[in-house]
C-alpha cells in the first residue's frame, strides 16, 4: 500500500483541471482573495490574542499592594 504524501506534478495539474472547471476564470481570482483575506484575519487574530495575554500576563506582575498592605508592611518588617 503505497504512503500517501504530496501529490506528484501530474496529479497537481489535474486537481487544477478540475477547480478551474467548476468554478471558472472569473471566480478563481475572487476565490484566492477570499482565502488570502481569510489567512490575515486568520493570523493577525493569534497575533492579538498573543499580545492581550502578554499584557494581561504584566499587568498581573505590575500590580501594586493596596494600602492595607503597605502599611503591614510598614509596621511588621520581614525577618530573614
Amino acid at each position: 500500500m503505497p504512503l500517501l504524501g504530496v501529490p506528484s506534478f501530474a496529479e497537481l495539474i489535474i486537481i487544477f483541471g478540475v477547480i478551474f472547471l467548476l468554478f471558472g476564470a472569473k471566480k478563481l481570482p475572487e476565490l484566492g482573495g477570499a482565502i488570502g483575506e481569510s489567512i490575515k484575519n486568520f493570523k493577525k487574530g493569534l497575533k492579538d490574542d498573543d499580545t492581550s495575554k502578554q499584557l494581561s500576563d504584566t499587568s498581573a506582575s505590575n500590580k501594586k499592594p493596596t494600602d492595607t498592605q503597605q502599611d503591614s508592611d510598614k509596621h511588621n518588617p520581614p525577618t530573614a
